[in-house]
């Protein structure tokens, strides 16, 4: 693609109607694309839509349920019919449970791991085939830093980014020579709703909140970020320089964060026995 990459792709975007998934949307509108909001919350999504259009965009809402393979499968396949490709699957929606480990049930687990890691399974094994044959298109699949560094206080959240970013690095190499492109985005500290709408067991969520090491960065720019490094077609996709830093840490000596690790226990563990019981499970 020459000039702007964007423009005139038709681009599915799961987890579009808030968050990075929203502001990855009205920047592909921005830009051109043809965007499709998909999202659980229909009615959300058909704003957001509506909104890119007001702009000048093209955008419609898609309703999808990513933790259900049938409903993943419709949603891409309408996509297809409606407009004749699929240049740019975003595998973004996400959810998180955080707690002491002793806390989080397996409801927790599973809950996270359906929308997480299968909800991105489901939606790269939608879109791959059909860019197979196409022989062309984007996989971007959403992780975290989280999937590169160790995350005390979030197991779900960190095992399901570890695999996404396993999953995602390895169908790059088998997809290259299909024309099929695919990367991951390993945003850090975000300031997204996941923060307010993620499941927080047996802990203060606004005091553990509060103890987060790092700024959160903008949206838009997490999403400007993302598109930026999709059309260099960066194979994992780190931002900000925070998260760079910790990156870096973990690969070159691992040892280095082990301190952090340690003191993020300690704060999690000065705001236990304040928030929602451990029996609590996720909505």
């Amino acid at each position: 693609m020459s000039g702007e990459p964007f423009r005139d792709r038709v681009a599915v975007v799961t987890g579009g109607a808030s968050g990075i998934g929203q502001a990855l949307c009205r920047e592909l509108g921005r830009r051109g694309a043809i965007v499709v909001v998909a999202d659980i919350q229909h009615e959300a999504a058909e704003q957001v839509a509506a909104e890119i259009e007001r702009s000048g965009g093209r955008a419609a809402a898609a309703h999808v349920d990513v933790s259900r393979q049938e409903s993943v499968d419709s949603m891409v396949g309408d996509a297809v019919a409606r407009h004749g490709r699929l240049d740019y699957m975003f595998n973004n929606a996400g959810v998180a449970a955080s707690g002491d480990a002793r806390d989080l049930t397996l409801e927790h687990w599973r809950h996270v791991v359906d929308v997480n890691l299968w909800g991105v399974i489901y939606g790269t094994l939608a879109a791959y085939p059909v860019m197979v044959r196409q022989q062309g298109g984007h996989v971007v699949n959403t992780a975290s830093v989280t999937g590169l560094v160790p995350f005390p206080g979030g197991l779900p959240y960190a095992a399901t980014k570890h695999a996404i970013v396993g999953l995602s690095t390895s169908l790059r190499a088998e997809a290259a020579e299909l024309g099929v492109k695919v990367s991951v985005a390993c945003p850090g500290f975000v300031e997204s709703n996941i923060y307010q709408a993620g499941v927080v067991v047996n802990v203060s969520r606004e005091a553990w909140n509060e103890k987060l090491f790092f700024k959160k960065m903008d949206v838009a720019k997490a999403a400007g970020a993302i598109l930026r490094g999709v059309a260099r077609n960066r194979g994992i996709i780190v931002f900000p320089m925070h998260a760079r830093l910790l990156w870096w840490a973990q690969r070159v000596h691992p040892r280095l964060l082990a301190p952090l690790g340690r003191k993020a226990v300690r704060l999690l563990r000065e705001v236990r026995g304040q928030g929602e019981p451990p029996a609590a499970s996720p909505p």
